[in-house]
C-alpha cells in the first residue's frame, strides 16, 4: 500500500490487515526510483514504513517500488531498503518497459541480493518467452492486454508466476482522463471488461499463493546470490 493512502484511509489498512493479508509499502508518495535523489528514496521509504506500521501495530518488511522503476541505475535503492528493514523485495522488472525495466537481470525467479553481508529477498516479476523474446504477461495492464488462451500458455510453460494487479486494473466505470496520448489511453484502459473473468479462469486453472507464504517454502539456501555494490 502506498504509505499517503494509508494515512489518507487508515481504516482501509486496517481492514485489509484484519483479513490476515500482510501490508507492504509501495512508495509513500509513487515517484519513480530514478526520480529521486538516495536522500529523497530513503525519506519516502522510510516514512511511508512509518505510517503503516504506526497503523498496524506490525513491522513492514516487504516493499515494490512504483513502476518496477528500480534499474541497473538505481542499484542504491536495493541498499536502502535493506537499510530500512525491508527483508523481501518484489521490484524488479526483467524486460523492456516505459519506465525502463531491468533488461539485464540475470534470474528468472527468486533471489537473494546480497549488500555487504546483508540479503535481500527478491521475487521478480516472470517472463514468459515467444519468438526468442521475454515475454510479460501475469499482471497489470500485460494481463489486460493478452487473452485467456496465451496467459494460459505463459502459466502452463513458467516455474514461476509473479502476479500484481491495481484496482484500476478492474474498475470498468473509472473516468476517461483528458489529455492522454493514444498510447497512454491503451495502456491504461485495453481490457478492463474482460480482466475478473480471465482473472477467476485463472485462479481456478493453477493454484497460487500469498508471498509470505511462498518465502516461507522457497529454500533460499539454494537460491542464486546476486552482489550489489
Amino acid at each position: 500500500m502506498l504509505g499517503w493512502i494509508a494515512g489518507k484511509y487508515p481504516d482501509v489498512l486496517r481492514k485489509i490487515e484484519s483479513c490476515g493479508h500482510e501490508v507492504g509499502l509501495h512508495s509513500y508518495n509513487h515517484i519513480l526510483a530514478w526520480e529521486q535523489s538516495r536522500g529523497s528514496f530513503r525519506q519516502d521509504t522510510q516514512r511511508g514504513i512509518k505510517v503503516i506500521e504506526d497503523i498496524t501495530g506490525k513491522k513492514v518488511s516487504v516493499y515494490r517500488a512504483p513502476g518496477f522503476s528500480i534499474n541497473e541505475s538505481t542499484l542504491w535503492a536495493l541498499e536502502i531498503l535493506i537499510e530500512s528493514g525491508i527483508t523481501t523485495d518484489a521490484s524488479i522488472f526483467p524486460a523492456a518497459r516505459a519506465h525502463g525495466g531491468f533488461r539485464s537481470f540475470p534470474v528468472d525467479g527468486p533471489c537473494l541480493i546480497d549488500f555487504q553481508g546483508y540479503q535481500l529477498k527478491e521475487f521478480p516479476i516472470n517472463a514468459g518467452r515467444l519468438a526468442g523474446n521475454r515475454i510479460i504477461f501475469s499482471g497489470g495492464g500485460y494481463f489486460r492486454l493478452w487473452p485467456y488462451s496465451a496467459i494460459r500458455m505463459f502459466t502452463r510453460n513458467s516455474d514461476y508466476v509473479m502476479s500484481y494487479f491495481h484496482p484500476r486494473d478492474f474498475d470498468t466505470t473509472q473516468p476517461l482522463l483528458k489529455g492522454l496520448s493514444s498510447v497512454r489511453k491503451f495502456r491504461s484502459y485495453y481490457g478492463l471488461p474482460s480482466t475478473e473473468e480471465k482473472l477467476l479462469l485463472w485462479l481456478n486453472d493453477f493454484p497460487f499463493t500469498d508471498l509470505r507464504t511462498a518465502s516461507a517454502s522457497f529454500d533460499w539456501t539454494k537460491a542464486t546470490v546476486l552482489n550489489v555494490h
